[in-house]
């Protein structure tokens, strides 16, 4: 894929340098272990060295990279019980910000919720190639309503972890047509004001996408085990 950035984009070459690598990381696109090599990102694209190795130093200090002697820069192998500790603060994090954003809801909020879930409510009868961007959408919606900086700066530090484990929890049938009616749930509820409601959604959707990701790692080693029976000699 050749990508060109012109000079006068809304976001600069150094931002959209950092944006990509981060997003190729969450879709899966450089896995743990890859090494990312400033030369062959900066040739692929078409910009210098030095907005890649600006957004590579970012994205260690977020811990998706790190630097390995003699190897260079590769994308960290984040583990399973990392991601479930995650989990487990966002099941806090994430309800109370439902619950600020029922308190203090007002009318702009509340036009903003109903676009965005009637642009869902579209996405559902469509295919689902934008599933992933709405994704981190509707959580920054959500965050942004509990009016909160603080509050929502945590949380967008931890959801880019997020997304990574629920692309993966999304390989479980079913589940991202699932996700997204729990997103929709949440916002009307938010949208009328139901604290309560928003928040028990909330971590129903929490556990829900814990338990998906659960299953995708079960299924991962199962098949890892199988192709290492099928190695062994008999």
């Amino acid at each position: 894929m050749e990508t060109r950035w012109e000079e006068n984009n809304l976001l600069s070459i150094r931002e959209h340098a950092y944006l990509y690598l981060k997003e190729m990381i969450l879709e899966g696109e450089f896995k743990a272990g890859d090494r990312l090599i400033e030369r062959e990102l900066a040739g692929k694209l078409n910009i210098s060295r030095t907005p890649i190795r600006e957004a590579l130093f970012r994205l260690e200090s977020q811990g998706f990279v790190k630097t390995v002697p003699r190897k260079g820069v590769v994308v960290t192998n984040i583990s399973e019980t990392e991601v479930i500790e995650v989990f487990t603060i966002l099941s806090s994090l994430e309800v109370l910000a439902v619950k600020l954003a029922a308190q203090k809801m007002d009318k702009s909020t509340q036009l903003e919720l109903d676009q965005k879930i009637q642009e869902l409510i579209e996405l559902d009868r469509l295919a689902e190639e934008n599933f992933n961007f709405e994704h981190i959408q509707m959580n920054q919606l959500i965050n942004k309503a509990s009016k909160s900086p603080k509050l929502f700066e945590i949380l967008s530090g931890l959801i880019d972890y997020i997304h990574m484990a629920a692309n993966m929890g999304y390989e479980t049938p079913g589940r991202r047509k699932e996700s997204l009616k729990e997103h929709i749930d949440i916002m009307k509820a938010l949208r009328d004001k139901e604290s309560d409601m928003a928040e028990y959604l909330m971590r129903i959707h929490i556990e829900n996408s814990k338990k998906a990701y659960i299953t995708y790692m079960e299924n991962v080693k199962e098949k890892l085990n199988k192709k290492d029976k099928l190695k062994s000699p008999i």
